[in-house]
């Protein structure tokens, strides 16, 4: 198949479902325009700061994109490209951009609470606390998983031969590893994280502070992106995949007490110029694949393959867990909930901050699928991300499989594409630990107010909750390699997605308005996260791994319990269907 067919109809599906689907659900939920929203109305200046609607969205986009619609859906490309295409496309549509638009919507409503707090009005305290120690579990799983494959691309290094230089090159700083000439293509985007996070809190205090037009803002930060990436191919970082492990703990901590307009904000609104500039890249790579007849190198369908490869398992249920971000994603909730309803300063944006948001995730993933499908042979992808006996690093064989594409439709040199893929996921994996630890931070301090009367002040501060936070997703990235983390990671993700559609459901029927729309996806998502639970669960006894044994039975009890809790609350008020 000429993937040029890959890109058209997604496009195609994606605009008619945020064209008449979203518009839909708008009605149904009754958005307001002329109604106050808390970012306006609560206004401190630190978490409630009411901002313009594109830096709102790029804060968003950057949040929930972070490397999860490139990981995933490259991890499951072994099932065959058309199984991940249609799951992106569908969920994206029909569960992804539907959970985090209303998520948004119903926060906004709520006052900027989050889906916990949410849980705790429409299903009682029982819920609310099972639904906080829930997320905690799923939130140490997410940043422990980015927490690896961030720092083991950080210091990636790639032959000159790969991406067709020669040995006297002079784009790349290089280093001879085994006798064969790398270049450092981790320490190109060490910097440019580096320097775009230095360069943050000038954007944010003119953004936010002075209020400087975005006609300004926007160009800074573009050539700061721009600057960063320069100033990585002369002064690469290099440092020990342990050591970033650390130096990221330690900046996540930090960014989580600090007003969001100084870090969180400006950071987004910065590195996400380097996003949308890779999905312009993906799409021109493609046209100009497709108009000279490039075709699928990869199988439509590969199961027995998929089903072989050691991170991932049968189809169903693991192709709907490895894939989460770009289909569908319970850690969105958490970011609409906890970081962006406090943010939005009217109402009608919830619905292109929320179903936009995701569909243009949705589209990242269309454009990672066709780049390992036609930018990459297969035995090439599958050595680099279903190894042998070695460490997996999709990263890197998105990065090597843009750069292929780039070369083929653009006739760019494979180099800059490799640089650029690998920056299109760093920046964005720091903006998910950063955003992750604030939010895991929040939910320590709403736990403490569950388990005590009075809790003392020490166990409420941000310094407590914030290193707890870190410590604990420092544990589990030490003890855990990448590839045993993300499967249950991804099975957290989506079960979280489905006890946020059987909240919001709930939450729906008390406030009188439909909710059958969000009935199918929940049970679709609880039936398929509970059985790749029970897979895992024997998987990690087998292999005596008794620290994710522990957190996928945990995670069982917890969505057990809030789920019996939801059917008692919804068998109280009718579902009302669509």
């Amino acid at each position: 198949m000429n993937v040029l067919w890959l890109l058209v109809g997604a496009v195609v599906l994606v605009g008619l479902g945020y064209r008449f689907y979203s518009r839909y659900l708008a009605r149904i939920l009754g958005e307001d325009p002329e109604r106050v929203t808390p970012a306006v109305e609560l206004q401190d200046g630190a978490d409630y700061c009411p901002t313009k609607t594109p830096v709102v969205f790029a804060h968003h986009f950057a949040s929930i994109a972070g490397a999860g619609p490139i990981i995933g859906p490259t991890m499951a490309m072994m099932y065959g490209y058309l199984p991940v295409w249609l799951w992106v496309v569908i969920g994206g549509i029909f569960f992804g951009a539907v959970h985090d638009y209303v998520t948004l919507f119903v926060s906004i409503r709520e006052r900027g609470k989050s889906i916990a707090e949410i849980a705790r009005k429409s299903l009682g305290d029982s819920g609310f606390g099972l639904m906080i120690s829930f997320t905690i579990v799923m939130i140490l799983l997410v940043t422990s998983a980015f927490l690896v494959a961030s720092a083991r691309s950080l210091t990636s290094l790639v032959s000159l031969a790969q991406m067709k230089l020669p040995d006297n090159q002079y784009f790349l700083q290089t280093v001879v590893k085994d006798g064969v000439v790398m270049g450092k293509i981790g320490g190109i985007a060490s910097t440019s994280v580096i320097f775009i996070t230095l360069c943050a809190p000038l954007v944010g205090f003119l953004n936010y502070r002075k209020n400087v037009s975005l006609g300004i803002t926007m160009p800074l930060a573009i050539i700061i992106c721009i600057a960063s990436i320069g100033i990585g191919m002369r002064m690469p970082v290099a440092l020990d995949v342990n050591v970033w492990m650390i130096t990221l703990s330690i900046y996540s901590f930090l960014a989580a007490g600090v007003p969001v307009w100084i870090l969180l904000q400006p950071r987004d609104f910065t590195n996400v110029f380097i996003l949308y500039g890779g999905l312009l890249l993906l799409v021109a790579g493609t046209i100009g694949a497709g108009i000279q007849g490039v075709t699928a190198q990869a199988p439509a369908l590969n199961l027995a393959g998929g089903s072989a490869a050691p991170a991932l398992g049968l189809i169903w249920p693991f192709l709907f867990i490895t894939v989460a971000c770009g289909a569908i994603s319970g850690f969105h909730a958490l970011v609409a909930g906890g970081t962006v309803s406090k943010q939005v300063t009217n109402e009608k944006e919830a619905r292109s901050i929320g179903y936009g948001g995701m569909l243009l995730e949705t589209l990242l993933a269309i454009g990672v699928i066709i780049a390992i499908t036609g930018g990459i042979s297969f035995d090439e992808y599958a050595s680099i991300v279903h190894p042998t006996g070695a460490k997996s690093n999709p990263i890197l064989a998105f990065a090597l499989a843009m750069s292929g594409l780039m070369q083929k439709g653009l006739h760019i040199p494979m180099v800059f594409g490799t640089v650029f893929g690998i920056l299109m996921v760093e920046g964005f994996v720091a903006t998910t630990l950063d955003t992750a630890v604030r939010i895991n931070r929040y939910l320590f301090e709403e736990l403490w107010s569950i388990l005590f009367k009075n809790p003392p002040g020490w166990i409420r501060s941000y310094l407590f909750n914030s290193g707890l936070s870190v410590v604990l997703m420092l544990v589990l990235a030490f003890t855990n390699a990448f590839s045993a983390i993300w499967p249950i990671f991804g099975t957290a993700n989506q079960l979280m997605a489905a006890l946020t559609l059987v909240t919001l459901a709930a939450w729906l029927a008390a406030n009188r308005k439909k909710n059958g729309f969000l009935m199918l996806p929940f049970f679709f998502m609880i039936v398929t996260t509970l059985f790749s639970l029970s897979f895992l669960a024997k998987r990690y006894f087998v292999q005596h791994n008794f620290i994710l044994l522990g957190a996928d039975l945990i995670m069982v009890l917890l969505a057990v319990g809030l789920i019996v809790v939801a059917v008692k609350h919804l068998g109280r008020k009718k579902v009302v269907t669509s």
